[in-house]
């Protein structure tokens, strides 16, 4: 196994595995291989490439596409040129998609294919671009990237980068109705791989194979694929999820490793063919960003037949910091299978009150965390930043929960009014902004409420103007013009007026109640 506990970069990472597994596959994707000596070659001229266009330490890099092989090489050539890669959420509508390159200063943009006419549209609003490369195929505007990364030398350039720079930003979102970036760090990234006492588990290494089907502009995409190189795996990329292609991954690749969020394990499980396919190559499955019915998890066990790992983290956090190990994961059930699981090595977990006082076993209150996983900051947002990180190191999750005698972390609210649906979150501030403008609604506020195949949807409960009328089919059309499809309400109830306190703050707790009577928990 190469030994990369002294690399003090991700650059360095894959420098490393160029020269000493260099005949290694690194990854796969549809029928493409490259080797870790090509994938370090790769990633140089994609430095050299954007340095030629003008990206400087610190600049950032964006991605707008569907996952591949290449997006990888983008992403480790511009840590090698000591840019900060900034991938975008493809789903988004094309106004979001303008505030984020634009609030990143994006000076080089890279679009999958599937976005072109999309990216075509929007790009005189770009104000930092320099330079748009086309992912796959001739574009009349914009250069190929494969014709454009061969031009470039493949001599490593070698840029200075420290182990604290930020390397990787990730945009999630916003208690305003903004986006923010989450910028991380060489060290956020890489730290886990140099701890020895990290689980079995967490330590992938190079005789696994891993499946990167997640998408790329979230954590447990990116980071799940960065973690699988700098382990000197081999990565099998899917373009995007479906469980058709999971199955036949894990019958054509043999994958040891994956990550998958709880909707996505069941709709793979849920599938005609997971009974009559072969599991026994998968040593463990990881599963996490919303929280996973009993129910679902026992089939999982018992089609899938490998160690289960809950992982319990934000984009804040670089992912994982709480986990629910595969030896505490009982088919049977135990209390301890309703929790997110332990901290790992490293990781400090407190619960706070809101005056920031640590409460006792028990006593529930927001999680707050501290280690070397926690975010470099928010992007040009200072104030945001000291809101959740405290002079400490000490993060502010937005979660409510307790931890008991044994240290076990269970989550039993938001502090936050967020929904995460289907994995992504989604704030009410951001829904309510897009709806607020249709000529009918006098005021509208926004609530998650239970969704047996996504965990939450997203509701949204709209008082009328006087005298003006509209359809749920009309406010979830307006949103959906002004958002992402998938932050846009799936159902609108009307109400005369939004309950409020004494000081005119809305009442969402109240609205919530009704949908989230008899459950234990008030996260699904």
């Amino acid at each position: 196994m190469t030994d990369i506990r002294d690399a003090e970069t991700l650059g360095d990472v894959i420098r490393i595995h160029g020269r000493e597994q260099a005949d290694k596959v690194a990854l796969t994707f549809e029928g493409r291989s490259t080797t870790f000596g090509e994938f370090d070659r790769h990633a140089s001229q994609v430095a050299n490439g954007l340095i030629a266009a003008g990206v400087g330490k610190g600049d950032h890099v964006s991605y707008v596409g569907k996952n591949s092989d290449w997006f990888f090489e983008i992403m480790f050539g511009a840590f090698k040129a000591g840019a900060i890669m900034t991938p975008v959420n493809w789903r988004l509508a094309g106004p979001e998609i303008v505030y984020i390159l634009n609030d990143a200063q994006s000076k080089v943009l890279f679009v999958g294919v599937e976005f072109l006419e999309q990216v075509r549209a929007l790009a005189p609003e770009l104000t930092h671009a320099r330079l748009i490369v086309s992912m796959e195929g001739p574009d009349l505007d914009w250069p190929a990237f494969e014709a454009w990364r061969d031009k470039q030398s493949s001599t490593d350039p070698k840029v200075v980068v420290g182990w604290d720079d930020p390397m990787l930003q990730l945009y999630t979102s916003g208690t305003t109705g903004r986006p923010k970036g989450a910028m991380l760090s060489n060290k956020n990234l890489l730290h886990g791989r140099r701890n020895p006492d990290m689980p079995a588990w967490y330590q992938v290494n190079d005789t696994d194979i891993s499946l990167q089907a997640m998408p790329n502009f979230h954590i447990g995409g990116a980071g799940w694929g960065s973690l699988s190189l700098c382990a000197g795996a081999k990565t099998v990329v899917a373009r995007e999820f479906s469980p058709a292609g999971v199955i036949d991954f894990i019958q054509n690749d043999r994958i040891s490793k994956m990550f998958m969020v709880p909707a996505a394990m069941q709709i793979v499980v849920r599938d005609p063919r997971a009974r009559e396919t072969d599991w026994s190559c998968m040593k463990y499955l990881i599963y996490g960003a919303s929280p996973i019915p009993l129910a679902l998890l026992q089939e999982c066990m018992e089609v899938f037949g490998c160690g289960f790992v809950q992982a319990y983290g934000m984009t804040e956090t670089t992912g994982t910091i709480v986990a629910l190990a595969p030896e505490d994961h009982d088919p049977k059930g135990t209390p301890q299978m309703r929790s997110a699981g332990k901290p790992l090595p490293g990781v400090e977990v407190r619960i706070l009150d809101e005056a920031g006082n640590v409460l006792k076993t028990g006593e529930v209150g927001e999680i707050a965390t501290r280690s070397n996983s926690n975010m470099y900051g928010y992007w040009n947002l200072p104030e945001a930043t000291a809101k959740t990180v405290d002079k400490e190191g000490w993060l502010r999750t937005g979660d409510a929960g307790y931890m008991d005698e044994q240290g076990f972390v269970y989550i039993h609210d938001r502090v936050k009014d967020m929904i995460i649906s289907g994995g992504e979150n989604v704030y009410p501030a951001e829904v309510e902004n897009a709806i607020f403008g249709h000529p009918a609604v006098e005021e509208v506020a926004v609530i998650g409420v239970p969704d047996e195949k996504w965990g939450e949807s997203v509701k949204a409960i709209v008082a009328l103007k006087k005298g003006a009328e509209a359809s749920p089919a009309e406010i979830i059309k307006y949103a959906r013009e002004r958002i992402a499809a998938y932050k846009a309400p799936k159902s609108v109830d009307f109400i005369e007026a939004l309950p409020r306190n004494a000081s005119g703050k809305i009442l969402r707790k109240d609205l919530r109640e009704p949908f989230w009577e008899g459950k234990t928990r008030r996260v699904n």
